[in-house]
């Protein structure tokens, strides 16, 4: 009972036991904010990626593509795996407006809008046809027009629907020679715009317009013989994206010896199969960079928590070696000393955390209002939206982030008390009430 008083009495009584309090309030609120919302947009930006790609991707990073597509398509759907399949053609264009003196490159993504939002959310991203993804390409003004559709960042424009333009690409033997050596070697088709795709990936609403799958295949291959540069595949519900991905390789393995010999089959070679997560690697690499080497300042800043709490109570034990002289002198053990320090110490971690935690929760439920009062005043946001195309930023609390950093911050202060702890033990009572009276 008498440590639960002295406790009491330290938290109250003692100001130095209050700054500690708020130094282990104030670490924790900084790393519930930040690990909060970064986690939520590492974690939104993954959903998103994976929403563009779908579960698995069979393809090469050559533009040249691959032959006999369709027939592994078939392979696939017979063998009872995939909800869909969706052929892609990838390549790269001069994109011109024809009533603006509007040039520059994008990257064209040929797809059949049908296939393709059965296996990824291509639908939810078109602003006019989200309800109708066979009609992406049909221009509401002009039904009887080629469309294709734009990122909602490759030309800034209010209203794009009608717009007419031109895409120039220059189509690719199955060799990787220009397939127009000798004449013109460009492919230039007429488009209009019909809709535009808001995926809320910044890099892809900035770079990509979407056209008809056999327009791509004409501008990039001259329609000479019919590639694709990549399969997206959606599993079927019960199939893991791991087990999905494994079995779909070991099929194109079999597929791609089957067709050794055939013409062009040397294409087949430079196809990978990959999950969702190894084929954006690229892009969620540098996401999950920021937030491991935020978790790693963090540590630094619990390392700073542990010195703190070691002076605070340093400093306490000072200046109670009467009272530590006096319950050991009454028959206090060892251990008895050691545990109301640890006690104290567990008291101010948990103390400390739980404020923390409920000022970071009380700023995380208002940092939207904060940003849009800094952008309205001071024209100020705390995201570039052109390198995190997000909304709302993200103020979710995960359980689990918020437990671990409360327990780590008890651990911290329990740490930082081990070793005045030990000093307080190790205090010989007839020394200390000496050292008082003198």
């Amino acid at each position: 009972m008498y440590k639960l008083t002295l406790i009491i009495r330290y938290l109250l009584k003692r100001r130095i036991t209050h700054f500690a309090i708020a130094a282990v309030a104030l670490c924790v609120f900084i790393v519930v904010v930040v690990m909060t919302v970064m986690a939520g947009l590492v974690g939104d930006f993954k959903q998103k990626n994976y929403e563009f790609v779908g579960d698995c991707v069979v393809g090469t990073d050559s533009l040249v593509g691959f032959p006999h597509y369709e027939e592994f398509m078939g392979v696939l759907e017979k063998s009872g795996l995939v909800a869909g399949l969706s052929p892609v053609v990838k390549n790269y264009a001069l994109l011109s407006l024809m009533n603006f003196d509007v040039k520059r490159g994008v990257e064209i993504l040929g797809l059949d809008p049908v296939l393709h939002s059965r296996t990824t959310n291509f639908a939810m991203t078109l602003h006019y046809r989200a309800a109708q993804p066979e009609k992406a390409f049909v221009p509401i003004n002009d039904p009887n027009a080629t469309g294709c559709v734009w990122g909602i960042d490759v030309i800034p424009m209010r209203n794009p629907q009608g717009q007419p333009l031109t895409l120039t690409c220059f189509p690719l033997t199955a060799r990787g020679a220009l397939a127009g050596v000798g004449s013109n070697p460009a492919q230039t088709k007429s488009f209009t715009c019909s809709d535009y795709s808001d995926s809320g990936i910044a890099r892809v609403d900035g770079a990509i317009v979407y056209i008809p799958l056999e327009q791509a295949q004409l501008l990039c291959t001259s329609g000479v013989e019919k590639r694709v540069t990549a399969i997206h595949v959606r599993f079927r519900e019960g199939v893991s994206v791991e087990d999905g991905t494994g079995q779909v390789a070991e099929l194109w393995r079999q597929f791609r010896q089957a067709k050794a010999g055939t013409p062009n089959s040397g294409l087949l070679d430079t196809v990978r199969v990959q999950d969702w997560k190894e084929y954006r690697r690229a892009f969620i690499a540098p996401m999950e960079k920021e937030e491991a080497l935020l978790s790693l300042m963090f540590v630094l800043v619990g390392i700073t928590t542990v010195f703190i709490v070691f002076v605070v109570f340093y400093m306490i034990i000072m200046h109670k070696r009467k009272d530590i002289g006096v319950l050991k002198s009454v028959g206090a053990s060892n251990v008895s000393v050691l545990a109301l320090f640890e006690g104290f110490a567990l008291s101010v971690g948990l103390i400390g955390s739980v404020a923390g935690t409920l000022v970071g929760w009380l700023f995380l439920a208002r940092i939207n209002r904060i940003e849009q009062w800094l952008y309205e005043r001071f024209n100020w946001q705390l995201w570039d939206r052109t390198i995190y195309a997000i909304g709302d930023i993200p103020n979710r609390l995960e359980p689990g982030i918020v437990a671990v950093i409360i327990a780590s911050a008890i651990v911290a202060c329990l740490f930082g008390a081990l070793i005045p702890s030990y000093l307080a033990v190790r205090l010989r009572p007839v020394e200390t009430l000496h050292a008082q009276r003198t």
